[in-house]
């Protein structure tokens, strides 16, 4: 059986996040949030030079690096926040289901700001993940 390149990530990324969560609300039961992220950190680090393609970082465009920066800033700030939310008392079980929900972001920016389209059945698919967070939060 042949499964498409982006399903076995796909399927690599969903056990990956998983399991992530839970290590997550274990590390900050011990340290804080802060130290946290840099172990994190040191963790995509470690990580790199294996998933790293080789080309150069010099012949991406400015604009390409920007991008990826800023990406890179916000997801930092996400994973802090996770961690925060979690040292702060929060359950893995709520914290991790509700801050995976941030696909809506973009299928709300993505019309916006990429021109996509969201169908009626995309439309319902994000009524279900506001109202996800609505019984989340409570």
């Amino acid at each position: 059986m042949h499964i498409a390149a982006w399903l076995g990530f796909t399927i690599l990324a969903l056990i990956c996040f998983g399991v992530v969560g839970l290590l997550q609300k274990l590390s900050t039961d011990l340290i804080s949030a802060e130290s946290a992220l840099l172990w994190l950190i040191a963790g995509f680090v470690l990580l790199e030079p294996f998933v790293y393609p080789g080309r150069s970082i010099l012949q991406y465009s400015p604009r390409s690096i920007a991008i990826i920066f800023v990406a890179g800033i916000l997801n930092a700030l996400g994973s802090w926040a996770i961690l925060a939310a979690m040292k702060s008392g929060g359950k893995a079980s709520v914290v991790v289901p509700l801050t995976a929900i941030y696909p809506m972001v973009v299928c709300v920016l993505g019309p916006l700001l990429l021109h996509e389209h969201i169908t009626s059945k995309q439309g319902v698919g994000i009524a279900f993940g506001l109202a996800a967070i609505f019984l989340l939060a409570r």
